[in-house]
Parts: C-alpha cells; structure tokens; sequence
C-alpha cells in the first residue's frame, strides 16, 4: 500500500486553547516567536508531527486566531485536509469563531471535528449549552455533522480520543494528488546560517526530489531543491500533504516572499485576471459594488484587485453562486478549482470566496451571454474544456492544454486518447473536426484560386501558408496539407499545390484566341516570329501573356528556345527524333543544321534548350546524347 500524508489544522478564536491542544496532541510548542511568547498568541503559522504509521503521515497547523493575522489563518488552512475547529467550553463562539467557519466552508475543506477545549474549567451542564450553540452555528454548513470531542490540553481529558479520531478519519479520506506536478505554495521564507535560503508550505500536489530543478512563480526564478526536510528530519522527497521546508540554491531570502509557488511544471497559470464562482457571507454587512477593491487571498497570496460583475452592478443578500470575474493588481499563480477567499480592505471584513473556474479569464461584455459562457466553463468536464481550449487556440501542446484547462497531466492525456482529438506532430493536438474543417476550408480557398486563375498549375504553397496563419497555426496547417495530399484531396508540383481534381485550363472567353495562337505557331513550323508577335495577332490581353505562356508550357503545347522564340510542341518533340535518328551517340552543330536544315538564329537556341532539359551534355564542340 502507498503511504499517504495529510494535514491538518487548528482553527478557531484567540484564546481558545489552539496552541496548547496542539502541543497535548504533538508535544510540540508550535509558538516558536519571542512575540508569541510574550503575548501568549499564535502571530505566525505553527507546525508539528501528529502521527505517522505504515499508513499514513500527518502533520498539523496551528493557525493563528487573532483578527489582524487572518492572511497567515488563510494561508495555514489553505492546504489542509481536516479541520479541528476549536472552542472554548468559558466562552463558546466568538466572533472569529464565526470567521474562521466561514473561511473554512469557502475553501472547500469538507472534512472537520469540533474539539471543546477548557472543559475542566466548567460544569457539564455549560458544556452542554455550548456544544448546542456550536451545532446551531455549524446548521447549514459542511460541519453540521462532524463530530464533537470534549478536551482538557492541561490534564489530558479526551486528547487520545481525539487523536485517535483524527486518525481513523483521514484513514478512510482519500490524499492528494501525488502524481501531478509538484507544486507548494510558499509561506515561510528564512536562512538557516551555513544552508542558504529556505522555503515551507504545504506541498498542494505531485512530489519533489533531492536535485530536482524547479521554477518559483509569478517570479519565474530558476531554482534546485538542494535539501528536503519533512518534520525537521531531512528527507529524500516530499509528497502532496506534507509539509515540507526545501533549502533551494540559487536564490536569496531577498529574492522570495510568501504568496509565491515553487513549481516542476511551466504549465501552471500566472495571471493577474481570474474567472471565478462566489458565495458571499450570510450577514454581510456593505453591499459589494461592481469593480470594488477587494482583497484576495489565494494558497498562500494575498493581492488586491477589483471585482467585476456582468449581470449586476451591487451584490447584497444573494445566496448559491455568482459568477464573475476578479481582476488583480499583481500576478499569481493558480489551476482550475483553487479556492480563495475576498476580503474588503476597509471596512475589513469576509465577504466571500470560492472557486476558479478559469484562471486566464479575458474582457467580457456585461450581460446574460456572458454568464452563459461562463456556466458552460464552470460546469464543463475535462473534455468540454480541452475541446473548448483547442476550439479557441486551434493547436496545443500537453503543456498549453494544461495551462489553460488546469487539468493535471493525467487526466489530460487520458482525455487526449479520445478519437475527438488528434497528435500532429510529436507535441500538438487538435480537434478531430478542426482537421476536417481546415481541409475544407483550404480546399475551397484553392477552387476560388482555380476559378480566378485556371491557367495557374496552382498556389504557391508559402502563399496558402501566410493566408491560413492569419487565423490556424502553421503546423495544424502542414498537417492538413500532407494529409490532404495522401489521402487525394490535393496534389502538389514542385511548390504549387492544387486540388486534385483540378486541371489547369485557358479561360473560356479565351480558348478561341489561344487555339488561334497555336494554329498560327504550328503553321510557321520550326522558322518561328518573336512569341509576341503571336499573341498580338491572336488578339490575346497582356495581363494574360505570362500565365498563358506558363500554361502552355506545362500542357507542353509549347517549348521555348530562348526568351523570344516558341515552337509548337509538336514541332520541339519532332525535331528531337528527327535528330536523335539522324545522328550516333554525338554530333556536331553542323550535323544538327544539315539534318533539320535550320540557320544559326534557330539551331544555337535548340541545341542549348536540349542541353537545359538534360536530352545532351555538351562536351567540347560535341553534344552527346545522354
């Protein structure tokens, strides 16, 4: 069985007993801070082993309750597993009690117990009053039935229990994903005297190794992970669940903050504009106006930005989901499905959170149509989103699939076995109908070439090429091409391409005159005018005399012998035999003239053209015939 890891978190108001159930689980302080000390609360984010067996390891956070230290609170339960919501047994629910809650169900965290803490300071029957004012609040929420321990952290009362419980939960949950890229949302940056700079989080998914290069985004700062410890013991890796704390060469602690994501894959998404599903608080207490400064606080980020609506301008009061758009003061870096939660900067408040539906949102109209597009890309699978990802970017390499559907390499590559899609090349994909489609549409293209100019063998190649790129990519366009020409649906010479079923022809308003032409050409045998005098005698336009000469050329109704002169093809192919039977394997120029009885101003250019087209090779003051 492979072992899995999990985190959990401690949750709840200042002054609850966080810190001290922590260390009755753990047997660690997780205050390590002077500060902490002195003013007896959690200021920054405090970790500690819980557990570990044959099965399964977990780690626990003690975040801080404290109002001013919500982002470090965020940023703790971000990548947890298993919430342990605390509540003091004098006190009850308080004010972040409520905040944290509300935090927790934003971010999607499904699983949690609820621990009452102090319970040796009062008597059962106040217990019992508290117990009923937390099941009251948790009504409604993921939380309404998780299950409830009693706990005393000084003398020990229910601490196995709830240990035991944490266990046998996260036994039955299924763990993160391993397989994906690796990616951890950094929030602890700190040097360690004669290691360098090192970096903590939760590892969101995939794995990392001892050596392995990484990338640290939005920065893009090419980074190794020079050592891996896990628990404060190092470790030759690290896997989605764990925390982990990874020495990194090639950076400074200057060079770092938290809220940026150490990554093995370019394909995660760094964007400063977000398309998102959000739920708003229940008792929120300002309405929220479109494009309103909010506070976003996403893994481990927090940024400011605005809040763009498109079927409304004030958002108060509304239950399920709103979708809309968040647009962002700085970049970040986030997949399809990540949860944040939005601050109001002042007067400070939560007044939502929830999902992302894509993390490279564009600039929408405001209206229905919109919200409709969105639905489509919130409810799609991951085959409506890849089809719709190569809808819009025609060709996509596994890498820009990923990016822009924030499907895992997984999952997208067992989307892309499907027969909706092709592989072009060794690294793009299309859409099985994008193939069909762009043939059509290039096979058309070349009819209404052939129509415009049917005495063209065809389209220069580069020229379909630089009109197609306007809107496919040149590879999907090479593609459908060599695809077309197998399967008979093109032909190509040379660098012309044409549709197979197309023969080069004079225009019919002028297949009289060309007839004309020849018959006058046929007539003067091989004692020819200046080729131009033909086409004004047949009456033939001058926009037509170059791809007329062309056409006839390739039809072989005609052969040059320089620039001026043209035999009919007839007379060419005939003097040809003519002197091949008259002569041995060589010859002279005076053996051609007494054979075909021709002067110089025909014979030079004759036997020249001969030697162009390969019939001899001449050596000396000899042509022989090859």
């Amino acid at each position: 069985m492979t072992k899995r890891y999990f985190t959990i978190g401690m949750a709840g108001h200042i002054d609850h007993g966080k810190t001290t159930l922590t260390k009755a689980l753990t047997n660690v302080d997780t205050d390590r801070l002077k500060e902490e000390k002195e003013r007896q609360i959690s200021i920054e984010l405090g970790f500690a082993p819980l557990h570990e067996d044959g099965e399964i390891q977990i780690s626990v956070i003690d975040v801080p309750g404290h109002e001013r230290f919500i982002r470090q609170m965020i940023a703790g339960v971000a990548g947890i597993d298993l919430v342990v919501l605390v509540v003091a047994a004098d006190e009850g629910v308080m004010p972040q009690t409520k905040e944290h809650l509300e935090i927790l169900d934003f971010l999607g965290i499904q699983n949690g117990i609820v621990a009452i803490t102090k319970m040796d300071r009062v008597d059962s029957e106040f217990i019992d009053l508290v117990k009923e004012e937390v099941m009251e609040e948790l009504q409604g929420t993921v939380f309404e039935s998780v299950p409830f321990v009693l706990t005393d952290s000084l003398s020990g009362k229910g601490i196995e229990e709830l240990k035991n419980l944490i266990i046998h939960i996260l036994k039955e949950q299924d763990t993160r994903d391993a397989k994906g890229a690796f990616r951890l949302p950094i929030d602890q940056v700190f040097t360690v005297k004669g290691q360098g700079t090192v970096v903590r989080g939760t590892v969101y998914e995939g794995k990392i190794e001892e050596g392995q290069a990484l990338k640290v985004l939005p920065a893009g700062l090419d980074v190794k992970a020079r050592q891996i410890q896990v628990h404060h013991q190092p470790s030759p890796s690290a896997f989605a669940g764990q925390r982990a704390a990874i020495n990194l060469s090639g950076v400074s602690k200057e060079d770092l903050e938290r809220g940026e994501v150490l990554v093995s894959s370019e394909h995660f998404s760094v964007t400063k504009t977000i398309d998102v599903a959000l739920r708003i608080v229940d008792d929120l207490e300002h309405p929220i106006k479109q494009r309103m400064p909010v506070k976003c606080h996403i893994g481990t980020a927090e940024v400011m930005g605005r809040i763009v609506f498109f079927d409304r301008n004030e958002l108060k009061d509304t239950s399920g989901e709103i979708l809309c758009q968040l647009r962002l003061d700085e970049e970040i870096v986030t997949k399809r499905g990540d949860r944040f939660i939005l601050r109001r900067p002042s007067p400070v408040e939560t007044i939502g959170g929830g999902w992302v539906i894509d993390p490279n949102g564009d600039k929408y109209r405001f209206g229905l149509q919109t919200i409709e597009d969105l639905t489509k890309k919130k409810e799609g699978s991951p085959k409506d989103r890849i089809i719709a990802a190569l809808a819009e970017d025609k060709s996509l390499a596994l890498p820009e699939i990923m990016a822009k559907t924030s499907l895992d390499e997984q999952t997208a590559s067992e989307v892309l076995t499907a027969s909706d899609f092709l592989q072009i090349n060794s690294k793009d994909f299309i859409l099985a109908s994008q193939q069909k489609s762009l043939e059509q549409e290039i096979y058309g293209y070349l009819h209404e070439f052939h129509h415009e100019n049917s005495l063209k063998q065809g389209l220069n190649k580069a020229e379909l090429l630089q009109v197609m790129q306007r809107v496919y990519p040149k590879a999907l366009i090479e593609y459908v091409i060599n695809l077309g020409i197998e399967n008979g649906i093109f032909r190509r010479k040379g660098q012309f391409l044409h549709n197979a079923d197309f023969n080069p022809h004079a225009p019919k308003s002028w297949q009289k005159r060309t007839e004309n032409l020849l018959a006058d050409l046929k007539k003067d045998g091989l004692k020819v005018k200046n080729f131009d005098d033909y086409y004004q005698s047949a009456g033939i336009p001058d926009h037509l005399k170059v791809d007329l000469k062309r056409f006839l050329e390739d039809q072989g109704a005609i052969s040059p012998l320089d620039g001026q002169f043209y035999w009919h093809g007839d007379y060419f192919r005939d003097a040809v035999e003519k002197l091949k039977r008259g002569t041995g394997s060589d010859f002279e120029v005076g053996d051609a003239k007494e054979i075909l009885g021709l002067s110089r101003k025909y014979m030079i250019p004759f036997l020249e053209r001969l030697d162009s087209i390969g019939l001899t090779n001449r050596v000396e003051n000899k042509r022989v015939w090859r």
